[in-house]
């Protein structure tokens, strides 16, 4: 399986913090926010990574991630997408280098310490979609469910949420996701929504889904940054303080 982490976008809801830099690069503690969903994917074993980047910064991620080898990456590649265009165009970028493999992908500001190792190894084919319990459902995608726990319907930031789960930015896709993306119609908003996407899937009864346990959070707001950061912060200490315990 490859990873492709998608990095775009102007940053607007993080003025003037965008104007110096792309959202993705901005700090989260004691790192640059996209080295959390790279981690994300080395720790499950996924070392073959594009990054789907945009906008005037561009060129800064040469400079933070290299050829990604200190980040634990086998191959680093990146893509530049021209415009706004939505989540799952800028994941058809990625078509050639994902080729014909199974895919996961991440938004990249996804910040979260949880384990995907088990279900990248036993992903084979539809797609799968993550889910987190959460406060605010409306920010986000988010799916209906039947009595039996089937996932029935998928919505784009609801006024009036089906439920209080969120569809995270982390997706499992097969290899017919690009072909899926070839048959989408741009939204109200002139983009093809990655719901939209995931709606395909569930249409064609191959959308799988699973709880994504641990600490999650997009650090898309000046809310969530703080969140995150302070999440992060916390837990290095308690790391360390372990550390310390074992050592003497």
């Amino acid at each position: 399986m490859k990873g492709v982490i998608l990095a775009g976008g102007l940053g607007t809801r993080l003025y003037p913090l965008t104007y110096a830099t792309n959202k993705h690069l901005l700090p989260v503690y004691d790192k640059p926010m996209i080295f959390y969903p790279i981690n994300t994917l080395v720790q499950a074993g996924i070392k073959d990574v594009m990054v789907v980047t945009g906008g005037p910064h561009a060129g800064h991620f040469l400079r933070v991630l290299r050829n990604g080898k200190e980040l634990g990456l086998n191959n680093l590649a990146y893509a530049v997408q021209e415009g706004e265009r939505g989540i799952a165009a800028a994941l058809s970028l990625a078509e050639e280098y994902v080729d014909g493999e199974n895919v996961c992908v991440i938004l990249g500001d996804n910040c979260t310490d949880a384990d995907i190792h088990k279900d990248v190894v036993t992903f084979e084919e539809g797609a799968r979609i993550f889910l987190k319990e959460v406060e605010d459902p409306q920010r986000f995608g988010v799916p209906a469910f039947n009595d039996e726990g089937k996932i029935i319907k998928l919505t784009e930031k609801p006024v009036s949420p089906d439920s209080n789960f969120a569809i995270t930015g982390l997706y499992f896709y097969d290899k017919s996701v690009f072909d899926r993306i070839r048959k989408l119609k741009p939204s109200d908003r002139g983009e093809l929504e990655v719901t939209d996407l995931n709606q395909s899937y569930l249409d064609d009864n191959k959308l799988g889904w699973a709880m994504l346990n641990g600490f999650w959070k997009d650090a898309g707001t000046y809310e969530t940054l703080i969140e995150v950061g302070t999440y992060w912060w916390k837990k290095r200490l308690e790391e360390g303080s372990a550390l310390g315990r074992e050592r003497k």
